[in-house]
């Protein structure tokens, strides 16, 4: 991939094509077995982290797995499935007799949302604080080797303006089908695409030499299922290929600078590309939604924005 990285054995793009459908797998897995999705995202990562990511992602080790950010990002990733699962089948019987349901909840819907948030806030932070680095010729922070530029605040700009367009969270429901995915139908394909490029902008900005892996293939591995297995679930197919892929390098933090390396190219072009689509497609979904509360004179605190469009009507018919 020419202008963006590059690896000069073919073989690492096998292994990141195996990564990419190991995440759809175990996604897939977690998100139809209630049991299986327990023991990934609650009952592993509770052994990983008494018996081996104290020594795998200890502070300063060679492979910067030991960062803040990367501690904060787990807990937080797995925080989402777990909290999310509990939105899909917590159920209880009420003095009325009635079998009442966590997501009937408004105050539970605002998890989603709210986890999103804080998940792109972190990234924002961090884009940030790379700029503050003042690496304007490249160098090696936390042994992750970085480059500051205008790209961190121009992406910086597009995470704020990805958590400003989130919407629609009152309107999540669970599915009818046996899987009781969460459905967020306000959640369609320009915010997700909005999200897909900020998001790859982040990790090539600020973890560049493994955003191959924690950019392009995690991204796919929970856009594709979005699109094309399971539609309006994208916020859990994110979650939870998000905590897999985080567990794995923190059990194995070797793996993107040893075993497979796909490093970026290292050119300053090439991050402000990629960072100012970022922030231009994050603008133009900004602007569409202002437009919108406008001439529809909606509250996005409280209404759908995107109800009168085919792929919303699409997900409401397929799972309520």
């Amino acid at each position: 991939m020419g202008l963006l990285y590059t690896a000069g054995d073919m073989s690492y793009w096998a292994i990141w094509l195996f990564i990419l459908f190991a995440l759809m797998a175990f996604n897939e897995l977690g998100r139809s077995k209630p049991w299986a999705g327990i023991t990934l995202f609650g009952i592993v990562p509770l052994v990983l982290t008494i018996f081996v990511w104290p020594t795998t992602a200890a502070p300063g080790n060679e492979y910067g797995t030991g960062t803040w950010f990367n501690w904060v990002k787990t807990y937080s990733a797995l925080a989402g499935c777990l909290g999310f699962m509990a939105l899909r089948f917590v159920s209880w019987t009420g003095k009325d007799g009635q079998t009442h349901h966590l997501y009937e909840k408004k105050w539970a819907l605002c998890f989603p949302p709210l986890i999103l948030a804080i998940n792109i806030a972190e990234a924002v932070l961090r884009d940030f604080q790379v700029f503050s680095f003042g690496l304007w010729g490249g160098g090696t922070v936390e042994n992750l080797w970085t480059i500051s530029g205008p790209w961190n605040i121009m992406n910086g700009i597009a995470g704020i303006l990805n958590i400003i367009t989130i919407c629609g969270w009152l309107g999540i429901f669970v599915s009818r089908d046996k899987t009781r995915d969460m459905i967020w139908p306000d959640m369609i394909w320009p915010w997700i695409i909005a999200y897909d490029l900020w998001n790859f902008a982040y990790t090539y900005n600020c973890i560049s030499d493994h955003s191959a892996y924690c950019g392009l293939a995690l991204l796919l591995s929970c856009t594709i299922p979005t699109f094309f297995i399971k539609r309006g679930a994208w916020l859990q197919h994110r979650a939870q290929t998000l905590g897999l892929w985080i567990m794995f390098i923190m059990t194995v933090p070797q793996f993107a600078d040893r075993i497979a390396p796909i490093p970026t190219t290292h050119n300053p072009t090439a991050f402000f590309i990629v960072s100012a689509v970022a922030l231009a497609f994050n603008a133009g979904v900004a602007v569409y939604q202002l437009l919108q509360i406008k001439r529809r004179s909606l509250n996005p605190l409280h209404d759908e924005i995107y109800t009168h469009t085919r792929p919303y009507k699409a997900v409401v018919d397929e799972n309520r």
